[in-house]
């Protein structure tokens, strides 16, 4: 698919991999409405990216602030083509046995619900149109647990098994659905993961993660006819093959 003229909806878009989604996905010529808590940070964004560029705040764990974001996207570009579920939070880290219940449920309702609310959102309209993108942004948590991320781990799992579910109900109608895992990114993330001083990823070094552009560039990726051999699955830029199809070993 082409995405000149096509609109992708980016969640947690005001830093790290949603901001350089952003960037790439404009530069391919789409139109991009960025969807985050901080307006500001967005705002600022979209008047980078110019004319095509649509910054909406809305708190993803809210379904209504959800489904109003995806309504002012249809009404400034007509439609949604791409959703990329983007937002998440590392938050609580810390032991499950000492965990806060509240914590730990909004954790969930972040990153397993707000990946709902989007599909949620979108999907009515995909489905008619027969058409539509939808990209999930996993983790390897997802698939392994690590010591202090209980709540992480486990909405990362479940929305592994939500993409699964999606394309199912999806795919005979022409959706494309897909996760992606980047692997450890250099963002903010990794700086509390850090400042935890739990697991082993927060014995990583800044030279050891990836830059956030490595899977905005894999999102833009998914969206080409180049990837559909992997839609229902998660792929994972740890994969070399995944980097080479993409076009990132030699950055």
């Amino acid at each position: 698919m082409s995405l000149s003229g096509k609109t992708v909806v980016i969640t947690g878009a005001s830093k790290g991999i949603g901001a350089a989604a952003a960037y790439e996905f404009a530069d391919a010529g789409a139109n991009v409405v960025l969807m985050a808590r901080s307006g500001e940070a967005i705002a600022e964004i979209a008047r980078k990216i110019g004319d095509k560029a649509l910054a909406v705040p809305c708190d993803v764990s809210r379904y209504g602030e959800v489904s109003a974001g995806i309504d002012a996207a249809r009404k400034a570009f007509g439609s949604v083509d791409v959703l990329i579920n983007n937002a998440g939070v590392i938050d609580p880290i810390g032991p499950l046995a000492e965990s806060d219940p509240k914590d730990w449920g909004h954790s969930i309702d972040i990153n397993l619900k707000g990946v709902y609310n989007g599909i949620r959102a979108v999907l009515p309209q995909m489905l008619a149109a027969k058409s539509g993108t939808i990209l999930n942004v996993s983790s390897g948590a997802a698939h392994g647990p690590m010591e202090g991320w209980s709540a992480y781990c486990t909405g990362k799992a479940a929305v592994a098994m939500l993409t699964r579910a999606t394309h199912l109900e999806g795919s005979e109608a022409g959706l494309r659905v897909m996760g992606l895992s980047p692997g450890t990114v250099a963002t903010e993330m990794q700086v509390k993961i850090k400042a935890s001083g739990i697991n082993p990823v927060s014995k990583l070094e800044v030279s050891d993660h990836i830059p956030a552009d490595w899977p905005a560039k894999a999102l833009v990726w998914m969206c080409s006819a180049e990837a559909d051999p992997h839609l229902g699955q998660e792929i994972s830029l740890r994969d070399e093959g995944i980097r080479t199809a993409v076009g990132l070993l030699n950055d």
